[in-house]
Parts: C-alpha cells; structure tokens; sequence
C-alpha cells in the first residue's frame, strides 16, 4: 500500500470518528428522557471503560503510570465529569444539535485563551481579528442580543462545556510526555466510573435495565461507539497524518450533530446556530492559519 492510500485510509477512518462523534449529541439526548444524570454519568463511564479493554490488547501498547502522569489523569477525571454532567443537563433542558455546535466552535477559541492568558503569550493581529470573529460568531450563536434568553436557555450549561473541554484539551496534551493517550483515556473512564458510582450509590442504578431498547442503544452508542471507539481512531489518525490535518477534521462534527438530531430527533435547523457556528469555525481556521504559518517560516 503506498503512503497516499494510507494517508486516504486514515482520512476515512477520520470521517467515520466525527461521524460517531457528532451522533453522541442525539444518543444523550435520548438518554435525558427517563432517567437522572447520576445514573447515565455512571454507566456510560463504566461502559466506555469496558470497551477500552479489547481496545487496548489489541494495540498492544505498553503500560505506564507515574507521577507526571498521575496528577493529569486526575485532573482530567474530575473535568471529564464535569463536562459530562454539564452536557446532560445542557441537552436535557436545549437542543442537542445546538450543543455540539456551541460546544466544538468555542472551546477551541478557549483554549486559544487559556494558553495566551495562562503562558503569557502575546497575541498577532491576525490573532486578534480571529477572537474578534469568533466573537461575532458567539454573539449570533448565544443570541446574546436578549441577555435574558441566555440566562434562561440552555446555552449556559454549552458555554460551561466548552470551557471545561479546553481545560481538558491542555492537559491531554502534557499527559502525552507521560502516558499512552488510548490509555490516558482508558484510566481517566475508570476512575470516573469509580468518582460517578460513589455519587451515585444510593440511586437506582439498575433501572437501567427497565428501560428499552432505544435507551440501550443509545447508551451503548454513546459509551461505547461515540466515545472509546471515535477517540481511538482519532489518536491513531493524530499519530499518522499529524495533530494540525487531523484537528482540522473536527469542523466536520457540528454538521453530523446537526443532521443526526435532524434525523433522528426531529430537531429544527436554526439559522442563528447556522451562521454563528460557521463564524466561529472561521475564526478557528483563521487563528490555526496563523500558527501554521508560524511554524512555516
């Protein structure tokens, strides 16, 4: 096989993360409808964790855990909750669609932030203008124009998201000094399993097993398909085609979210979802256009 048809492979492969990915909004939509957040937090931790285990014999990739790695894993446990409870609640009570738009425009933008302010970066114009878009693109998209709506929508448990998200995007990226990110990601679902069962002990747990097939298809997607498998692919696909080709990649789950809650859950296509989204992933594009050429010239 030549290098080009093993880079196209990959990039299928990519397709098929963000397409597994963009259909988890509408999986925990679905989830939202008869059961409470501690119970759903717990079992697609634990089933995501479960399904690392085939995952990982077969990539046969060597086991290390140390101290450098310990206190990321940690971290990222505690935000990978947080961001999972803020997400139940954010499609519960709003748009599953609207979300995943919300959440994957801004937290790119955030990140960006937080290594600027937390690593005292100075900025270029070029960047500058592109937080200035994606400003435009966040006050289309929150319909910031009627504060109030803001406060009383859903889009606040979204913005809360997408600053939790970009937390969890730096530490991922110094764990990776330390650990294996297939494991990175196996350890961090364990030990959320273990945090979200304490919470939960004293919930009825087993009223999973009430509930039908809908419900388990959808939780089996979520853990199982829209998690351990997607995330694999794409720190495989990272590690072959590079970060910058393969992050570019996620532009595309907006547009599977939005057609899979289309599909599958009846959802609207709002227009301001629509132009504030591609405003903000404008403004991403602009400002990884910059540090591209940066690393360029």
């Amino acid at each position: 096989m030549t290098l080009k048809n093993d880079d196209k492979k990959y990039q299928y492969l990519l397709l098929f993360a963000m397409l597994l990915w963009g259909g988890g909004w509408s999986a925990l939509k679905i989830l939202t409808y008869n059961l409470p957040m501690d119970v759903i937090v717990f079992w697609r931790f634990f089933l995501m964790s479960l399904a690392f285990l085939p995952i990982l014999y077969f990539l046969k990739v060597p086991f290390t855990l140390n101290a450098g790695a310990m206190k990321y894993v940690a971290g990222s446990t505690i935000l990978n909750i947080a961001f999972m409870v803020s997400s139940f609640f954010g499609v519960k009570y709003g748009l599953a669609g609207a979300g995943s738009v919300i959440i994957t425009t801004f937290s790119p933008i955030m990140t960006f932030l937080l290594v600027a302010i937390l690593f005292k970066k100075k900025l270029t114009t070029r960047q500058y203008t592109g937080l200035l878009i994606g400003l435009v693109g966040g006050y289309v998209l929150l319909q910031l124009n009627d504060i109030s709506l803001f406060f009383h929508s859903a889009n606040i448990y979204f913005l809360l998201c997408a600053l939790i998200w970009a937390g969890v995007t730096l530490l991922s990226q110094h764990s990776q000094k330390h650990i294996h990110p297939v494991y990175y990601s196996f350890i961090i679902a364990l030990m959320a399993t273990v945090i979200s069962f304490i919470y939960a002990f004293h919930s009825n747990l087993l009223a999973v097993f009430s509930q039908g097939s809908r419900f388990w298809i959808a939780l089996i997607y979520l853990a199982v398909f829209g998690q351990a498998i997607a995330t694999t692919i794409f720190f495989i696909a990272s590690g072959k085609l590079g970060s910058q080709r393969t992050s570019s990649f996620m532009f595309l789950v907006p547009f599977f979210a939005l057609l899979s809650a289309w599909t599958i859950l009846d959802e609207p296509m709002q227009l301001h979802i629509i132009i504030g989204g591609l405003l903000s992933m404008g403004a991403v594009l602009f400002i990884n256009k910059q540090q591209t050429d940066d690393k360029i010239s």
